[in-house]
């Protein structure tokens, strides 16, 4: 990638992008270019062009550099300045794209990857402000669910960061937290909804979502907010250690004792690369990452505690994490409805705390927000909000039993739902 720096004067060099982050770069510039950074201490100008052919221009000041005399090269770091929100998210679609064309190159996972349009040759489609990653943001159904997608693109980027042994990047694990909170204290309801439009995503990112938003929904209210953030950030990032398994263990026909322990394992790698993460409560991440899949009767992992010994948010946790993954297709069996799940949780009293199960329907009802429902007009309708009584106060047409993107969503239906669908007759169960 080819990169520019500009003088005050206007005298420039040309040199060539050698490191992204969110926070600054890393350029090599040729010897000539020292004149240009001793003429000032403020920001310059850096101008940076993409194979695709996509221009980006941002401020930064100098921070450090490094000559290499044989090469008659300078190694210069800068760290940027004076951002827009838009030049912020435009960075950190480039350091995902940028991650994403590197994993292409690792031999295990080079056929399953498609190549990032930001490396396309011109001529090709190029990114623009209604993408993030690889993602079209128009074709989210809501708001709500193309705002979310940032949250998206973070898990998506730190799963391959993890994969090439990267730490959990803590700086965007905390944006990223702090924007679900705000997300959620803005309008719940949508964040909710928004949840289940996220089809487009990897399984593992779109679960981890959904987790941190129901367990913050169910068990959040009147904590501070350092604790809400905790859970929050321990959800988002609970089942990322399972790409660092092997993954021959999803793929199995046969589960068996030596897939379990591995399997288990996910849990102490995702631990160890929380360390840089400071700011996040080490209690709330042992209650969440390490005790969402311990089961009251001792056949959960990785300790296999039993009962009294294991945590209140840890059996809050396995609840929202069961019916979250119940809800989406598995190569064993069909997504189910909450109904459904409901029933096979009250039928497995020795693994599941029943109070939690309780707390559970009665906060998000027996037809939960982004449920679909079948009505007795015959007209499919996703849930978008509740009345106090738990009944469908709005609703949006669904064209087809599919997730829900923009394209195959109608009109919106407030305040009389029932005079004008009749009720409800049965959810339909969709795996988003």
């Amino acid at each position: 990638m080819s990169a520019l720096v500009v003088g005050e004067s206007g005298e420039s060099a040309q040199g060539e992008l050698r490191d992204l982050s969110q926070d600054g770069c890393q350029l090599e510039l040729p010897l000539t270019a020292s004149g240009i950074l001793a003429e000032t201490q403020y920001s310059l100008k850096l101008a940076f062009t993409f194979p695709s052919g996509t221009y980006f221009e941002v401020n930064g000041v100098a921070r450090h550099q490094k000559t290499d005399p044989e090469r008659h090269m300078l190694r210069v770091g800068f760290r940027f300045a004076g951002c827009t929100s838009e030049q912020e998210r435009q960075i950190w679609y480039f350091v995902c794209e940028i991650e994403r064309e590197a994993a292409r190159y690792k031999k295990e996972v080079q056929e399953e990857r498609q190549p990032s349009p930001l490396f396309e040759q011109p001529g090709k489609r190029t990114p623009d402000t209604e993408h993030i990653g690889r993602r079209d943001i128009r074709r989210y159904a809501t708001p709500m669910a193309r705002r979310l997608v940032k949250v998206a693109a973070y898990l998506d980027a730190q799963l391959l960061m993890l994969q090439q042994g990267s730490d959990i990047d803590s700086r965007q694990l905390s944006r990223n937290a702090d924007r679900l909170l705000m997300l959620h204290e803005e309008d719940r309801e949508g964040l909710l909804f928004a949840t289940r439009c996220l089809s487009l995503e990897p399984l593992l990112v779109r679960h981890g979502i959904a987790v941190a938003v129901h367990l913050l929904d169910l068990v959040g209210a009147n904590m501070p907010r350092d604790v809400r953030k905790a859970i929050v950030a321990s959800g988002l990032v609970h089942d990322l250690g399972k790409a660092l398994i092997p993954q021959v263990v999803f793929k199995a026909p046969n589960f068996e004792a030596t897939h379990r322990q591995a399997l288990s394992e996910h849990v102490s790698l995702l631990m160890a690369r929380l360390h840089t993460c400071q700011w996040l409560s080490a209690t709330v991440a042992q209650a969440v990452i390490g005790g969402i899949n311990e089961r009251l009767d001792g056949s959960g992992y990785p300790a296999g505690i039993t009962g009294d010994d294991i945590n209140e948010l840890a059996k809050a946790s396995a609840v929202v994490d069961v019916v979250e993954a119940m809800r989406r297709d598995r190569s064993d069996r069909p997504a189910r409805t909450a109904q459904q799940i409901y029933r096979h949780l009250l039928a497995h009293p020795h693994q599941f705390d029943r109070r939690w199960m309780r707390r559970y329907v009665e906060h998000f009802k027996v037809l939960p927000v982004g449920s679909l429902a079948l009505f007795s007009s015959d007209q499919l309708a996703w849930i978008l909000r509740l009345d106090d009584s738990g009944a469908p106060a709005e609703v949006v047409l669904a064209q087809a039993a599919e997730p829900p993107m923009r394209d195959n969503l109608g009109s919106v239906l407030r305040g009389d739902v029932f005079e004008r669908l009749g009720k409800p007759v049965r959810e339909v169960a969709v795996s988003t």
